[in-house]
């Protein structure tokens, strides 16, 4: 079925406007006449090109869809109190795990302090519970869940990680970075079906948000076949409604070089589900404090958080890439991480060159002269302006005020220049565009503060944001000709919103719903 929307303001993208768009084949058409073809009238509403997350986890995010959901949380005993909700209403099978998703101590009102195993304990002893916080770097597990996990106080640290002890010298149930292995593999690694359906919820999630292409870590050495054969399913029978590029994340280079060796490489698959780049962990997150600092947090002297990846295992990373034609996308927060990262990047790519498009996700506490040096590069930031909401207040305390100054340059990215793309590291954050782009163009969090905004300097405007949620998203895949502008001969991914991003006050960029969002010329959501 071809369409024509009439009557709306289109925003075709780098300041270009229709009020009526052609979809023939799937593709943004030349004027045709109606016949065979779908008339919409969008009654003046707003379209915008279909939005490019630039990183997140499709499946996580499925999986938190499924879980016990704690964002936004404001206390222990509400985290144990929806967990017992959980169990009741679902009634899982004996010795299944209870997973939960999203609490932040800092948000916490009576206690100010990390879940331990004793609280999950109130919740259940009978099965093992596993709560993820928010940042997706630290989990707490309860007795039961370390019990069957066999972790005990002689149990080696892990490289790359760390489970704190109890007084006693007893696991206290907090695990992070690359020791949350310890606990996370007593969950069964589903079967295809089972993760097509994962998938399946994440996009129709995606979709209500106008998102229509996601650049995802899910593929990893363990469970790439079942992944990659699940988003294939979902394509074959019909049901993919979201554009997938693949960031793979992988724990050594023999087990990076064994899936290159399958043919897995950059660009390899179709435009619903393509191969995309190697993804790996330098660091954990602010608000835990496991992102790489050069210096002492300010609020924990002593500690400079985990480095996640070992400089001889990197340097073998990025000279597999570089020999095999792979794009990189490094997780890189602290200004440690990415000063490591973007010496490695600088050691392998040609000077001032980047054929490759090597980018780091992230890129929250930097100074001038790290920017400089992407700009040097031609490095590309996948950030996620997102996160201002909550690390705005947090910022100053982890790493002083001077180098609080300096980082969430997200302005500055822009007008150096660089390739910015936006994302959501979705379940870490919601999916929500409007939100994310709200925060870009505000410098606020979600309740208005601060009047004026969070270093407002680094503020950007809203066909601004839009360009890096869309055309830039689509550069980041090697895609800037055929997505993320609604002109002919661009895919038809697009949004229809119900208020005018661009002219509303900015403050209520954050209330604009998605009233339709078409992938290839077939609606996938419509409100």
């Amino acid at each position: 079925m071809n369409t024509i929307f009439k009557n709306g303001r289109i925003y075709q993208g780098e300041g270009r406007w229709t009020d009526t768009l052609y979809i023939k084949d799937g593709l943004i058409s030349q004027p045709f006449d109606g016949k065979d073809t779908e008339i919409i009238d969008l009654g003046g509403k707003t379209v915008i090109p279909g939005l490019i997350d630039s990183h997140l986890h499709m499946f996580n995010t499925g999986v938190s869809l499924r879980s016990v959901r704690l964002h936004g949380v404001t206390s222990v005993a509400e985290c144990i109190r929806l967990g017992r909700e959980y169990i009741e209403k679902n009634r899982p099978t004996p010795g299944a795990v209870i997973l939960g998703r999203g609490w932040n101590d800092d948000y916490f009102t009576d206690e100010r302090r990390m879940l331990n195993r004793h609280d999950l304990d109130k919740l259940s002893t009978e099965y093992p519970v596993i709560y993820t916080r928010a940042c997706g770097h630290a989990l707490v597990a309860n007795t039961r869940a370390i019990e069957m996990a066999g972790v005990t106080a002689s149990t080696p640290q892990p490289e790359g990680g760390r489970f704190e002890l109890d007084g006693d010298g007893q696991p206290n149930g907090i695990f992070k970075e690359h020791a949350m292995e310890l606990i996370t593999r007593l969950n069964d690694q589903p079967d295809v079906r089972e993760t097509e359906e994962i998938l399946y919820a994440a996009m129709l999630h995606a979709a209500e948000n106008g998102i229509t292409s996601v650049q995802t870590n899910d593929m990893n050495e363990k469970n790439f076949s079942t992944v990659w054969q699940a988003y294939e399913n979902l394509k074959k029978e019909g049901r993919a409604m979201t554009r997938a590029y693949q960031q793979c994340h992988f724990s050594t280079p023999e087990g990076y070089e064994a899936f290159i060796k399958k043919g897995f490489k950059t660009g390899f698959g179709d435009d619903m589900n393509k191969i995309g780049s190697l993804k790996l962990l330098m660091d954990g997150s602010l608000g835990a404090r496991t992102a790489l600092m050069t210096e002492d947090y300010a609020d924990a002297p002593g500690t400079r958080g985990i480095r996640c990846v070992t400089e001889s295992d990197l340097d073998a990373f990025m000279k597999i890439s570089a020999e095999n034609g792979m794009q990189v996308a490094i997780h890189a927060i602290g200004d440690k991480a990415i000063d490591i990262v973007l010496s490695a990047y600088e050691k392998v790519l040609p000077k001032g060159e980047n054929p490759l498009r090597w980018g780091i996700v992230h890129c929250q506490i930097t100074d001038d002269g790290l920017i400089e040096r992407f700009k040097k590069g031609d490095i590309h930031p996948m950030v996620q302006p997102i996160f201002i909401h909550y690390d705005m207040h947090i910022t100053a305390d982890r790493v002083g005020q001077k180098l609080a100054s300096t980082s969430y340059a997200f302005g500055k990215m822009d007008r150096l220049g660089l390739h910015v793309s936006y994302g959501t590291d979705s379940p870490v954050e919601d999916l929500n565009a409007m939100h994310n782009i709200y925060c870009a163009v505000t410098r606020r969090d979600l309740e208005g503060r601060p009047d004026g905004g969070w270093m407002p300097d680094e503020a950007v405007s809203v066909e601004r944001a839009i360009h890096n949620y869309t055309v830039e998203g689509a550069y980041n895949s090697f895609e800037e000709n055929k997505k993320g502008l609604l002109m002919p001969g661009y895919m038809a991914d697009l949004a229809v919103l119900d208020k005018n991003i661009f002219t509303v006050p900015p403050e209520e960029i954050k209330d604009i719903k998605v009233d339709m969002t078409m992938v290839g010329g077939r609606v996938v959501f419509k409100r």
